[in-house]
């Protein structure tokens, strides 16, 4: 079936429409207050941002996704997810605005980064929670189709919020009084995805009761084994285990792609000059935007074309292969083509990787194989950024970077086969 009737399928859902709209929503403001924060720690005038610091801000920008993950997991497979759908964005708007007066209030930056720690802890819960809840609203055949809409339109809903969060700075200003009307807008903003959810049933979203399930406080405490449990059963669906391998891998190299770019824009392209590579780096921001919004209509037909596994194949080489095509030359212009061809790629590959775990991971299950998904989602970007710091030149230009990612993507499409036909063959 074809994507336009595959969308119309499931966008004929109630329940489907609701929990759509509560991403939508939430991942808009999520993209104003990506744009604020990103802008105040990397490109102040005030701050030379070295490659050691960008691998830093994306520490603390990430990392409590990564440090949450099996925690979040244990509450997501016991709570509402309906609630926290309800709950969660006043909690986050709530300590938006208390952020944005940290900045005016001019305090020292860590108190402020504290208080970003704070609420990308809740969005943890938040996503973990929309993630879980997608297959309570769409028959498993759909799933594909879903996945194409959902997480990616969410996405894109990030990216036009990045968007109009740089329309804003032009309006407020980059000083600090204009990052905490940013901030302040995102909060209030997010509020909204609160009301959406609130249309739903409690019950809607599970999980469903399961009395053989231990008490939270016991499996908070045996968190490490509740998290090796979740790991062997994802490791018994070879193909969502490789998917999810496949993205990690994505992400580290496009972690890589981001602190090489942030670096040459502020330095090799805008020579120091702050505003100059704001505005080039948001041109890269629109061509990944431009490529993740194109995944949403290419995925649902090649993966019916192809199949999942040798769609993801064939986007880690094109995403290897052109990057290097386009970047080794080091001029301005590939960078925003470069952005736009691993949005494509990577937001393919996610889609994918998805939809197997949605496919194939028990209810039970599916909030802690959430949480390792995000666990290596972000912990492979930090991860990759930190490497960064250690071989990137002052001035961002640096052969060795792109070698690493070019060679990267292709090597992961290798491994990918190998595990997958492995499967298959097991199977047979």
């Amino acid at each position: 079936m074809s994507f336009v009737a595959d969308l119309r399928v499931v966008l004929r859902g109630k329940d489907f429409r609701r929990l759509f709209g509560t991403r939508l929503v939430s991942q808009f403001s999520d993209g104003i207050f990506q744009f604020g924060v990103t802008g105040f720690a990397f490109f102040s005038p005030e701050n030379q941002t070295t490659a050691l610091e960008v691998a830093a801000g994306l520490a603390v920008l990430l990392l409590p996704y990564s440090v949450l993950g099996p925690f979040v997991g244990v509450f997501i497979d016991r709570w509402s997810r309906r609630q926290i759908l309800v709950v969660a964005p006043f909690v986050r708007g709530l300590l938006l605005l208390v952020a944005a007066g940290l900045i005016v209030a001019d305090v020292p930056d860590p108190l402020f980064y504290g208080a970003a720690l704070l609420v990308l802890g809740v969005n943890r819960f938040f996503l973990a929670a929309l993630g879980a809840s997608l297959p309570h609203v769409v028959p498993p055949e759909r799933l594909i189709a879903a996945n194409a809409v959902t997480p990616t339109s969410g996405t894109v809903a990030t990216f036009i919020g990045a968007g109009v969060g740089f329309l804003l700075r032009e309006i407020f200003g980059g000083g600090d009084f204009g990052v905490a009307l940013l901030l302040a807008t995102s909060g209030v903003v997010f509020t909204l995805s609160a009301l959406v959810a609130r249309t739903m049933e409690r019950q809607l979203l599970g999980p469903w009761p399961d009395p053989d399930q231990p008490q939270a406080r016991q499996e908070l405490r045996n968190v490490v084994t509740g998290l090796a449990d979740g790991v062997k059963h994802l490791l018994r669906h070879r193909v969502a285990a490789a998917t999810l391998g496949a993205m990690a891998t994505h992400r580290f190299l496009f972690g890589m792609s981001t602190a090489l770019g942030i670096i040459l824009y502020r330095y090799y392209f805008a020579d120091g000059d702050a505003e100059t590579a704001l505005r080039g780096v948001s041109l890269v921001v629109v061509g990944a935007g431009l490529g993740t919004a194109l995944a949403v209509i290419v995925t649902p037909y090649t993966t019916e074309w192809f199949g999942i596994e040798r769609w993801v194949q064939m986007a880690l080489v094109g995403a290897g292969v052109l990057t290097a095509v386009l970047v080794l030359p080091f001029q301005e212009w590939g960078l925003p083509v470069a952005g736009f061809v691993l949005g494509l790629a990577g937001q393919s590959v996610k889609i994918c990787a998805d939809t197997t775990v949605q496919r194939d991971v028990e209810d039970i299950y599916r909030g802690r194989a959430f949480s390792i998904y995000d666990m290596l989602f972000n912990g492979m970007y930090v991860l990759a950024a930190a490497l960064s710091a250690v071989i990137l030149p002052a001035d961002g230009k640096s052969y060795a970077a792109v070698l690493i990612i070019s060679v990267g993507y292709p090597a992961a499409a290798l491994a990918y086969r190998m595990i997958t036909t492995t499967s298959r063959a097991e199977v047979v």
